[in-house]
């Protein structure tokens, strides 16, 4: 157990009950999207709870067993070094890349870009309003690279939301220019099927090409379409980004029907999302690997042809995965966590009743080579802290820290915080850091909590839903070694060779 650096114990008898363009001055209202697991357009509207679960929240925060709302606490070799509250955009925060001295965060509202030079200061240098959930955000060179995945009006940073079903409506991907930090510049716009509810780069010397995942279509919606059992691929140049154009729509889960073949979801497999393209995509270029979290699959797969990736292996698991969201490798490529995203992101998942299996990681051995590579199982990761009823909590954004011979990750859980956790033995993962702040309300389930936490440059940096940006610092002999390990960009996604 880490202790806090207050006297805080944290008991483990707590048993909570689960719920289930350019700069511009004037913000537009947004309002949530269809069959998105994740939070919507807009902040969500807090849930209320019982008395019953309302006094049992307060009891715990009373004995010491949870946070107080608005208060942090953390292990011995954290230290919370600055948190930067939200500005003019007030949407969700989401996710973040980094470049240099900067990192550009991502929010439901558009994005901003931090001078991270002195992590301990960090200056906003633009806030730009684009609306469109997720506004999953990259950069290369001087690109940025935004998701949309709500449907819109139009594909210009003014526009409005409009429903799905009409032909007319939008979603897709932005594209700005970035060689002025302080002045982006909205330059293309892609059109994809479903949106893009998140994006990865696979970068090359003249393109970036794009692997867009999107999901849930609807024979109600004319540019979402069943089975949508593949991903769109983006092909930019960079010497004319406008030309940007879709090159390829592989399909993934080949199978009869109009459900394809994927996994079948519930009555077949209960509790488990059925799959209709991908949630999230990681790519490992010096490897030529990627790994798909794919709803109800994970999925392994080539990348040689970036223009036609192929899928080598996949797996499922019914029993205790309901939505795989996300994927990361370790640097010698022989392992891969997939994230299960139970509850969408929106429920309180980390509690007695749930248990340690499920809204965890699931950590997977690659063994074989080439294109016989497969995946294999062999355990569960989930924070050892209980939250509350009224928190929502489960495995999320995270990234390696780059210590070698080790594996060694820092992720986001929501209002669970962030965990820095070794998986070196995949069997045997364990918890050597964390932060977390008390829940955001004790009447009612409000979403909050970090989107994503990733190492760069010897700090952890973390968009927190609700309260910001934070910066944190770890100080701790297993992975005071990354602190020497300096990139000039990254994008979590697209997992650098950090030893190359």
């Amino acid at each position: 157990m880490i202790l806090l650096t207050n006297p805080r114990t944290r008991h483990r008898r707590l048993g909570v009950v689960a719920a289930a363009a350019g700069l511009l001055a004037a913000l537009l209202t947004a309002v949530p999207a269809a069959a998105t697991p994740d939070p919507g357009d807009a902040p969500a509207a807090g849930k209320e709870v019982s008395k019953s679960v309302e006094a049992q929240v307060r009891a715990a925060i009373a004995q010491d067993e949870i946070p107080a709302p608005g208060e942090a606490v953390h292990s011995a070799n954290i230290e919370h070094l600055v948190n930067i509250p939200k500005d003019v955009l007030p949407g969700t925060n989401s996710d973040l890349a980094f470049q240099g001295r900067y990192a550009f965060a991502g929010n439901y509202d558009g994005f901003r870009v931090f001078d991270i030079s002195n992590p301990k200061a960090p200056k906003t240098v633009a806030q730009v309003l684009c609306p469109g959930s997720q506004n999953d955000i990259s950069v290369s060179g001087n690109l940025l690279f935004l998701s949309t995945d709500s449907s819109r009006s139009d594909s210009s940073c003014n526009s409005t939301t409009q429903p799905a079903t009409e032909k007319s409506s939008w979603e897709g991907m932005k594209v700005f220019d970035i060689s002025d930090k302080t002045n982006p510049k909205y330059v293309a716009a892609v059109e994809t099927a479903c949106g893009s509810h998140t994006h990865t780069l696979v970068p090359e010397r003249r393109n970036v090409y794009l692997y867009v995942s999107s999901y849930s279509p609807s024979a109600t919606y004319p540019d979402c379409q069943p089975p949508h059992d593949g991903i769109s691929v983006i092909k930019v140049p960079r010497s004319a980004p406008e030309k940007a154009a879709i090159v390829n729509f592989p399909v993934l889960f080949p199978g009869e029907g109009p459900d394809g073949g994927g996994n079948p979801g519930s009555p077949t497999n209960p509790g488990v999302s059925k799959t209709t393209g991908c949630h999230d995509i990681t790519v490992l270029p010096s490897k030529d690997l990627a790994a798909g979290a794919c709803m109800g699959d994970g999925i392994l797969f080539s990348i040689k042809d970036p223009e036609r990736p192929k899928v080598i292996d996949r797996v499922q698991d019914n029993v205790n995965f309901a939505f795989w969201h996300s994927a990361t490798f370790n640097q010698r490529a022989d392992k891969v966590v997939f994230t299960d995203e139970l509850g969408g992101g929106g429920a309180a998942t980390c509690n007695a009743e749930i248990g340690p299996n499920r809204g965890a990681d699931g950590i997977y051995d690659i063994v074989g080579r080439g294109d016989h590579r497969k995946l294999v199982f062999r355990s569960y990761y989930k924070i050892p802290r209980h939250q509350a009823a009224t928190e929502n909590c489960v495995a999320h954004n995270g990234s390696l820290i780059p210590v070698k011979g080790k594996d060694l990750m820092v992720q986001a859980w929501y209002q669970g915080g962030v965990s820095v956790w070794d998986f070196t033995d995949s069997s045997k993962p364990k918890e050597i850091a964390y932060f977390e702040r008390g829940p955001l309300t004790t009447d009612a389930l409000t979403v909050g909590g970090s989107w994503s936490a990733y190492y760069y440059n010897g700090y952890i940096y973390s968009n927190d839903i609700a309260k910001g940006f934070d910066v944190l610092k770890l100080s701790d002999r297993r992975t005071d070694p990354a602190k020497r390990v300096r990139l000039g960009e990254l994008n979590v996604q697209t997992q650098p060779d950090y030893f190359d």
